[in-house]
């Protein structure tokens, strides 16, 4: 069996970028997000029960799932979303399971995988290392800010809604600093590869 690597960070910390140079050296990226939207796919197991548990209001006219409509429904039922949760994080996972084991059969020795709540959702026993991608709470406003077109109170709400990066920072393996330039980010990446014996 090879080796999984977690990447993670919180929004706006340049999470994607890291994601994509890791892809660009030429290994395998298994990205949760991806994974969370194709398992709610019509026809897909999660798909069906989400339609059984929130019924077919939520449905779009093509069949697929109106997001905005379920996202409002859960948002302010806690219940709802515990509910919504419990189908779709378990097909998350086995998901990525099956991806990794395509990617180890297809011959990779290093998969990594994106998961942005890496920490929240306790998924680090799905990873050998977890790498942060990490940026000093003020650059990540105006980053969120300016990517989203968001008011400074807005784009903070969507920052203190998750677990603070310097949190992240202490149950890390490594640290990415990415205030600076890409460039410096990717040199960071190169360096704590090599730290990883992975190549």
């Amino acid at each position: 069996m090879g080796r999984v690597i977690g990447i993670t960070g919180g929004i706006a910390s340049g999470k994607s970028s890291v994601s994509t140079y890791i892809r660009e050296l030429g290994f395998v990226v298994v990205d949760a997000d991806v994974a969370a939207r194709e398992v709610v796919e019509p026809g897909e197991e999660a798909y069906h029960d989400i339609v059984k548990a929130f019924g077919e209001d939520i449905l779009l006219p093509d069949g697929g799932i109106d997001r905005a409509k379920l996202g409002t429904l859960i948002f302010h039922d806690e219940d709802k979303r515990l509910r919504l949760n419990s189908i779709v994080h378990p097909a998350v996972r086995k998901r990525m399971k099956e991806q990794t084991e395509k990617a180890f059969q297809d011959g990779a020795e290093t998969v990594f995988m994106d998961i942005p709540l890496l920490f929240e959702s306790k998924l680090t026993y799905m990873v050998e290392k977890s790498l942060l991608i990490y940026v000093d709470e003020e650059v990540q406003l105006q980053r969120l800010m300016k990517r989203n077109d968001l008011s400074e109170s807005e784009a903070l709400a969507r920052i203190h809604s998750q677990m603070p990066l310097v949190e992240k920072k202490a149950l890390a393996d490594a640290v990415v600093d990415n205030n600076g330039e890409l460039e410096e980010t990717k040199q960071q990446v190169l360096t704590i590869l090599k730290q990883w014996d992975i190549r």
